[in-house]
């Protein structure tokens, strides 16, 4: 049987969450802020090489039930106690923001944590809190789940303490930089900035064109549905780690190749050809043609979507697994089989997305198609004697806020 990954709807989730911190806490929170998971249509490890990608945010979302601290409770101003539903086993977690600083936090809770670190690292005058989390963006999947935590905490944050970060897309920016630096200074994955950007600065109804040199986004409007077509996100539940080495090496890789061509990151390489002719490493030249290749795939879907060919996308996000799959390295078996079979079953393309090494793939399907790809799946991975893949279809919906 097809297992389909539902959403909460927003009122459902800020239920949840605030159940289980009256649950915890004994008190009711001061209210709860979510943050979507995102997928990424095109444009994949180019976030840190200062190049594209074109994101969308997700139904799914995380929520986070906070409670800012007060005087009389008794405790230390920078006390910080963290909870979660996913993460049971794990209890009520409890520092001081005080003594929070790279390598100090094991576990989710540096995700959360982090996001106040990074917020008083830059001056803002962040204090503890209490604060429940609930989520439905799946575990593991290569959907953000950790930058969905990072963003919810970062509006809850920003709203309690009066920043006025979250009310327009220049504070969001800001806020989203806390959200990574928590993630690459305090969780230790040393990802790029577009989950937060995705997370943050999404708008529904639209992908999320983001230009990781200098930040700027441009918001094009992305209904499938209105052209009979829709994004299926196939979970693998493959294993999924971005802080095992794999994923740092590769960054490693391409900064030491961006120093050897001259250039500040790889998004400024224009000759590809003289570029890999200056590599010796073979390994190197191939990262590097992934990451220039598929800035330039995110350049063709924009005009794709601009001109209303979105069919065509398809046949581009192949082409971008054939890159990750052959000179990124970032697919595994699992990935393989996942787009191999949308394909043959009938989708118009599809690829693996996220960090690698596991998690998701996508396939833009004809609608009517959706089912019949996902059944498919399903069986070739039973087939191959694989743990059975989740799926849930991805439309464009709006950025963190109070739920």
């Amino acid at each position: 049987m097809t297992e389909w990954i539902d959403a909460w709807t927003q009122d459902e989730g800020a239920r949840r969450a605030a159940a289980t911190f009256r649950e915890r806490f004994g008190t009711g929170p001061d209210g709860v802020w979510s943050a979507p998971g995102r997928v990424n249509v095109v444009g994949e490890h180019t976030d840190y090489n200062g190049g594209l990608c074109l994101p969308i945010a997700l139904p799914h979302r995380t929520y986070v039930a906070l409670r800012s601290r007060r005087d009389d409770d008794g405790l230390p101003a920078g006390t910080t106690r963290l909870t979660s539903a996913q993460e049971e086993a794990a209890g009520l977690v409890e520092l001081d923001l005080a003594d929070v600083a790279p390598g100090t936090v094991d576990g989710w809770a540096g995700y959360a944590v982090g996001v106040a670190w990074a917020l008083q690292q830059a001056g803002h005058p962040v204090t503890g809190f209490d604060a429940a989390v609930d989520s439905c963006v799946p575990y593991g999947a290569g959907l953000s789940s950790s930058a969905a935590l990072e963003c919810a905490v970062a509006v809850a944050l920003d709203e309690r303490h009066g920043l006025g970060l979250g009310g327009h897309d220049e504070g969001r920016a800001v806020l989203a930089t806390a959200c990574i630096r928590a993630e690459n200074d305090i969780a230790g994955a040393p990802t790029g900035g577009m989950d937060q950007s995705a997370s943050l600065r999404c708008r529904a109804g639209h992908a999320l064109l983001l230009d990781t040199r200098d930040g700027s986004v441009r918001h094009i409007p992305f209904d499938l549905s209105a052209h009979g077509l829709a994004l299926l996100v196939i979970d693998t539940r493959a294993e999924h780690q971005l802080v095992d080495g794999q994923y740092a090496a590769r960054r490693s890789t391409c900064e030491d190749a961006a120093r050897t061509l001259g250039v500040a990151t790889l998004r400024e390489v224009g000759d590809l050809e003289a570029a890999l002719a200056a590599l010796d490493d073979d390994v190197m030249r191939r990262r590097v043609r992934h990451v220039v290749t598929d800035i330039a795939r995110v350049e063709l879907v924009e005009q794709l979507l601009d001109d209303d060919r979105v069919e065509e996308v398809g046949a581009v996000l192949t082409t971008a697994h054939a890159s990750l799959r052959d000179d990124y390295e970032v697919s595994c078996s699992e990935l393989d089989l996942a787009v191999d079979t949308a394909i043959v079953a009938g989708a118009l393309g599809g690829r693996m997305v996220g960090g690698g090494f596991g998690g998701s793939a996508i396939a833009l399907v004809r609608t009517a198609d959706v089912v019949v790809v996902a059944e498919a799946v399903t069986r070739a991975f039973a087939d191959a004697g694989l743990h059975a893949p989740a799926f849930l279809v991805a439309t464009a919906e709006g950025p963190a806020a109070r739920s």
